[in-house]
């Protein structure tokens, strides 16, 4: 590692001079300034990150908290950290990623370090328990994710509730009025996960509008969970011809297991998705599909946190309009 000390020398300043030009708290000649500058880039000197945040300057780490649970669709997640990761660069920021299901603790132990300038928050919940925190720290922060109450918040999304309403419009005007949502794991429902609740309430809404019967059943995903819940689906409402799915694990075997039942897709059955483009054109059959847009969302809530870091904005939510392609997989109702 080079030191302060090191750059001093090879500027032929003093070391103090080193520091004035890196914290901007004293004026420096632009012949002084420059030769600094210049000794920093030929020798690569990083300024230590705690010894930064003790002196009151900026340690241009962004805190990405990600929890990975396994009932969550892992490659999804990761995109957006990558988007994340990738535009903070271009900003010049690092992102430190906490992983972990530590809740309150991590938001205390990132803004008591002063290690990370900013947070950003994923899988948001819609009565977090990280929030108050958030409420009552000066540090900036933005939600990739709507909770209940965003007072005090800034949120960047996908319009969940408006995808939901996406999906059933899209089937209703195929003259498709059963239809059963396919949804995630049952631990996402009870933690009462925004995403997950608002698409429900998309779904719910706008089906009581177009006269569409609409049936909620949670599958953990995989061949067997969703051979049992498809069982279900039927027993319970055999006259269901249409299936919204937000669920990336039970994608294939719920297509794997119409055919097995001679049920045609999109003749007997359509099936319209939510899920990552990737997810729904290689799929068994090419899916229609509202898209998760995983790298508008993470570049979307960095520039919102270097914009607030820079004094330049207010809390906000900001909404994605969900797009929806319309591919093999949804068609006519039979009659």
């Amino acid at each position: 590692m080079v030191t302060l000390a090191e750059v001093a020398q090879h500027a032929g300043v003093s070391a103090s001079t080193v520091s004035y030009v890196l914290s901007g708290k004293r004026s420096i000649s632009v012949t002084t300034r420059q030769r600094v500058e210049e000794s920093i880039r030929e020798l690569g000197y990083h300024p230590n990150a705690g010894a930064r945040a003790l002196a009151g300057k900026r340690s241009n780490i962004i805190a990405l908290m990600i929890p990975l649970r396994t009932d969550m669709y892992v490659p999804v997640m990761m995109e957006i950290a990558i988007a994340v990761a990738t535009t903070a660069r271009l900003h010049g920021y690092d992102v430190l990623l906490l992983t972990g299901e530590e809740g309150p603790d991590a938001v205390r132990r990132v803004t008591g370090s002063g290690l990370a300038d900013a947070m950003i928050l994923m899988d948001v919940e819609l009565e977090d328990d990280r929030l108050p925190l958030l409420r009552g720290t000066d540090q900036p922060s933005v939600l990739i994710g709507l909770p209940a109450d965003t007072t005090g918040l800034t949120c960047v999304d996908l319009d969940w509730t408006a995808t939901g309403a996406l999906c059933v419009e899209q089937l209703a005007t195929l003259g498709h009025r059963d239809v059963a949502v396919i949804g995630e794991a049952p631990a996402v429902y009870e933690r009462h996960t925004g995403f997950a609740e608002r698409t429900l309430d998309g779904l719910r809404s706008r089906s009581r509008e177009l006269g569409v019967r609409l049936l909620h059943r949670p599958c953990e995903g995989g061949y067997d969970a969703m051979a049992s819940t498809l069982a279900r689906v039927f027993d319970e409402r055999p006259t269901t011809t249409g299936f919204v799915v937000q669920n990336e694990s039970a994608v294939e075997p719920l297509l794997a297991l119409l055919r097995q039942q001679g049920r045609a897709v999109p003749e007997d059955v359509s099936v319209v998705a939510i899920c990552p483009d990737q997810v729904a054109v290689q799929a068994s059959v090419r899916l229609t599909s509202v898209a998760i847009p995983a790298q508008e969302m993470g570049r979307h809530a960095v520039e919102r946190l270097v914009a607030k870091l820079d004094g330049r904005d207010a809390d906000e939510v900001v909404l994605i309009e969900p797009e929806l392609t319309v591919r093999a997989s949804s068609g006519p109702a039979a009659s």
